[in-house]
């Protein structure tokens, strides 16, 4: 296995993860030793140093119910809107991840669906479309989150126009096609930025599944738009397709690539085979940031020990399970293999060059700011498999266990 520092890509931003009100809502029932050691893994500087977390405006399936901050189609001037349902258990949680890490975290806000009353089948669910009378508002509404946000003295980074903007689901969400994607950016998202002298804030688009990537930044992505759009995020849910990564990358070099969203679904993959799901999550961040990716938001920090609570039972897992009735903070197998990436990796560390003699293993590698280069070896295979690292003319033997993943630092 060969590394090449000379040649580099992608400077990297991150890693985080989501507080969603499922996350805050469990987070509210530990005890406060609990608490102190969930932060203190993910956010200290010691341990998995998260910077970057992403959060949802209004409700989203991982919410304890429904809600939106205003639900009234007279009340143009946003005076009866409320972030009260934000401050019940989100707020929480991420004031304690802010001490924890001893900073200002960045965030990235989504929407999962405009308020009822302004979409085209009158309810937060099952996708439809954002009436066209009420496109001005919605931009305004959007940028009254980020207010709310700033005027507490959160750092808003980033958002995204809409998660998952293609699929119906029997929860929060909203359809855009690439050509409403545009025109609402275009036309309104950002003039209201302007208006709000949020012009600071990156907005990303698409915030859906990688193997539609590439058609949603050709298609969204013109004369018209390049100087709006920081950036494109994806989530992992349909697979692979790295390929889609290396397109973007290639044909739009300005763009950041962001995971906003990761994580095993129980519907799809089970909760029984920890070993192979880590693998699993791992294999998607080695092929993620060797497509270019420059940060990663895991989805919910931490659930209860069903994968919830989630308002209509689309349960997941997370890096850290509390069970309930026994009063137990459960921490997973993919937490130790998150820490690999998110603890040696630093923000400002650019990927570099290398090559590898099988495909049996998944690789990446990045050069810190301090010069050290760290890279990251996982194997999913049953065998222990072999290794010789190779940095210029030195040369290093390593020997790498079945079924696990690790780093390796050189100063």
């Amino acid at each position: 296995m060969n590394l090449y520092p000379e040649i580099t890509f992608q400077t990297m931003e991150g890693f985080g993860g989501a507080i969603t009100d499922a996350a805050g809502y469990v987070y509210s029932l530990m005890k406060e030793e609990q608490k102190h050691q969930l932060m203190e893994t993910y956010f200290s500087p010691e341990q998995m140093k998260y910077g970057i977390v992403r959060i949802h405006m209004d409700s989203c399936d991982f919410s304890t119910e429904m809600y939106e901050a205003m639900s009234d189609p007279s009340d143009r001037e946003l005076k009866t809107f409320s972030f009260s349902r934000t401050e019940k258990y989100i707020l929480p949680m991420l004031a304690d991840a802010e001490n924890a890490a001893g900073k200002k975290l960045k965030l990235m806000l989504s929407p999962w669906s405009p308020p009822a009353f302004m979409k085209t089948n009158g309810e937060r669910k099952h996708g439809g479309s954002l009436k066209p009378e009420y496109r001005e508002f919605w931009a305004d509404y959007i940028c009254r989150y980020i207010l709310e946000f700033r005027k507490r003295g959160y750092e808003v980074q980033r958002i995204s126009l809409q998660n998952e903007p293609k699929a119906v689901q029997p929860w929060d969400s909203c359809i855009y096609t690439a050509r409403e994607e545009k025109e609402f950016l275009r036309d309104f998202m950002y003039p209201a930025l302007q208006k709000h002298d949020l012009c600071d804030v990156e907005v990303f688009i698409w915030d859906h599944n990688k193997e539609r990537v590439y058609e949603r930044v050709r298609d969204t992505v013109d004369e018209t738009t390049k100087d709006m759009v920081a950036g494109v995020a994806f989530h992992w849910y349909s697979g692979d397709h790295f390929e889609a990564l290396d397109l973007v990358r290639r044909q739009y070099p300005q763009l950041k690539m962001v995971v906003s969203e990761s994580c095993i679904e129980y519907t799809k993959f089970g909760a029984a085979d920890g070993v192979v799901n880590a693998g699993r999550l791992s294999h998607e961040i080695i092929g993620d940031l060797n497509g270019g990716m420059c940060a990663f938001y895991d989805w919910n920090l931490l659930l209860d020990e069903t994968g919830g609570p989630n308002h209509v039972g689309n349960l997941c897992h997370a890096p850290f399970l509390y069970d309930r009735h026994h009063k137990e903070l459960l921490p997973q197998l993919i937490q130790k293999h998150f820490y690999h990436f998110a603890h040696f990796v630093e923000p400002g560390a650019k990927r570099i060059a290398f090559s590898k003699y099988t495909d049996e293993l998944d690789v990446t590698a990045v050069q810190n700011p301090d010069g050290k280069i760290v890279i990251v070896i996982l194997n999913r295979s049953e065998e222990c498999l072999s290794v010789v690292l190779r940095l210029q003319e030195h040369i290093v033997p390593l020997q790498v266990e079945a079924q696990s993943i690790c780093t390796g630092v050189i100063v």
